[in-house]
This record gives structure tokens, sequence and C-alpha cells, in this order.
């Protein structure tokens, strides 16, 4: 395995005080890389100064997921093929499991969107 993204969701949870297992044992082996997208969320929902300081230190640790040009052409062909399905998933959503793909990656992810992803788009999901 190439690492595990996560997603908003999770970190939302496991910031909270969720224990999640996987999560603590990618972190301390250094497998979790960041969307860049997923840090802009988390911060945008920290409103003490205190806690945004922590947190970015936090994610300050993690190596972010690569979002070339050429990746968000990706992320709009993802898109792009699931309108074609008849799927409706957000650009944040499809740079996520984006990240995902580019780095064969497993995605951990409490969001229902992305059980539509799996199969025929590779998309190896943990939720």
């Amino acid at each position: 395995m190439s690492g595990i993204v996560v997603d908003t969701s999770v970190w939302i949870d496991y910031f909270a005080g969720e224990e999640i297992p996987l999560l603590d044992g990618a972190l301390k082996q250094g497998a979790v890389v960041l969307p860049p997208i997923v840090v802009a969320e988390l911060i945008s929902g920290a409103y003490r100064e205190k806690d945004r300081s922590a947190l970015i230190e936090f994610l300050e640790a993690l190596p972010l997921c690569e979002a070339n040009r050429e990746h968000w052409i990706r992320v709009g062909e993802l898109r792009r093929k699931c309108r074609g399905k008849g799927l409706s998933i957000s650009t944040p959503d499809a740079h996520v499991a984006q990240c995902a793909l580019d780095l064969d990656a497993l995605l951990l992810s409490r969001d229902h969107i992305f059980a539509s992803l799996v199969g025929d788009m590779r998309l190896r999901l943990f939720s």
C-alpha cells in the first residue's frame, strides 16, 4: 500500500476524541497523506486561535498529495466520468478521491459518496 488518504469526515471525529485505530497506526507509520483541500476544510473549522495553531502544527508534519495541473485535470475527468454515470460528486470530494487514486492509496472516509466510486475507478475505500 502506498499510504492512506484521510478525508475530512474522519479527521473531524478523530480530533473530537474518537479512537480510530487505523488512523493511529497510519500516523505512527508515517503513511498518512493529506489532500490540500482537507487542510483548508480543517482549518476553516478551527475557530479558536489555540486550536488553529495546534492543528496547523499537527498538519505541517504530514505530507501533502501533490496537486499540480495534471492532478486537477484528472479531478475534472473524474467528475466528468461520474456525471456520465449519473453520479454527482463535488470538486473537493473528487480531489480527495483523485489523491487516493494518484497514490494508489487507501481512502479512509465516512462520506458515502466515495462508495459510488469503488469498482471500475480503482478506488480503495475503508469506511
